[in-house]
């Protein structure tokens, strides 16, 4: 797991009927490494998450048919960037 920001939803008018109806977010590190999460808890833009990756995450899901391997599992409730940075140093 790892802990992420949400920097904002995508909007894709096609796509692999695999990844079903789930919301995507785009959710970035500390060091602004950017990624794709399924989102189906309903987050907002800049809330702190935790995300599942690799086959847990199809779990995460709530349906393993869903293909994706990082699903936001939960919302920090209290988490800042400098949290972060304390973490990694």
């Amino acid at each position: 797991m790892q802990i992420l920001k949400v920097e904002g939803s995508i909007v894709c008018s096609s796509r692999h009927e695999g990844f079903g109806y789930t919301n995507l977010r785009l959710v970035s590190d500390i060091e602004g490494k950017l990624q794709v999460a399924t989102d189906t808890i309903g987050v907002e833009n800049g809330n702190w998450v935790f995300v599942v990756s690799g086959s847990a995450a199809r779990y995460a899901a709530g349906n393993f048919d869903i293909l994706t391997d990082l699903t936001i599992g939960g919302i920090m409730d209290k988490w800042s960037e400098q949290d972060m940075l304390i973490e990694t140093n």
